[in-house]
């Protein structure tokens, strides 16, 4: 299978990448500056592009089976369409070359999991620190919803950088109203790799955590 991961840059995407290239995979890694990105392998591709520049979204994407998406944005004080913008263009690029699964991360507490990731995320977080950040994590999901591909939302809990465990809670209904749940980046990776073969979650936005 040939792969491009989107957002492999971040923290989830390097697990992305690293563990795609540990299962077998062909792995196109798509980074604004390829030289920074400190993994190199034989079946490993580096392209530079910017999720904002559709032509550049475009270009890299024929040939390949699926495209994951890991994007992220910091620009949380001001409203900013990096998300939502970014990934209309992948899923845009996506129908027109004809690949067909999509695995994109955005998080618990978005949707219909709306305070599955604590009172601490739903009553201060969301409202006061990164309001903008989380309207545009919805109009993300939007972009992918209204699609005619294979898609898989994955929505994480607060991500960490533990190692990967390979055991973690998964489904529509995972979370916690009151306690804060949280998952490594690396087992978010692991996740998302597993849905680009048969999976119950196709066409549905998934919550994990531990």
């Amino acid at each position: 299978m040939r792969i491009i991961v989107f957002g492999a840059s971040g923290g989830t995407g390097r697990e992305i990448v690293a563990q795609a290239l540990e299962r077998g995979y062909q792995v196109t890694a798509f980074v604004r500056r390829p030289e920074g990105f400190a993994i190199s392998h034989e079946r490993l591709s580096v392209v530079r592009g910017d999720v904002l520049d559709a032509a550049s979204v475009e270009a890299a994407m024929p040939g390949h089976d699926a495209a994951l998406c890991a994007i992220g944005n910091r620009q949380y004080a001001l409203p900013s369409n990096i998300l939502s913008k970014g990934t209309r263009h992948i899923v845009d690029a996506m129908e027109t070359h004809g690949v067909r699964r999509f695995v994109c991360e955005t998080s618990l507490g978005i949707g219909d999991s709306f305070g599955r990731l604590g009172v601490y995320y739903t009553l201060f977080v969301y409202p006061t620190v990164m309001p903008f950040y989380w309207f545009d994590k919805e109009g993300q999901e939007k972009v992918v919803k209204k699609s005619h591909l294979e898609w898989v939302i994955v929505r994480p809990g607060q991500l960490t950088n533990g190692r990967k465990r390979g055991q973690y809670k998964h489904g529509p209904k995972v979370g916690n109203y009151l306690w804060s749940v949280s998952i490594s980046r690396a087992d978010v990776a692991d996740f998302m790799l597993n849905q680009l073969g048969e999976t119950p979650y196709l066409r549905t936005a998934v919550g994990v955590c531990y």
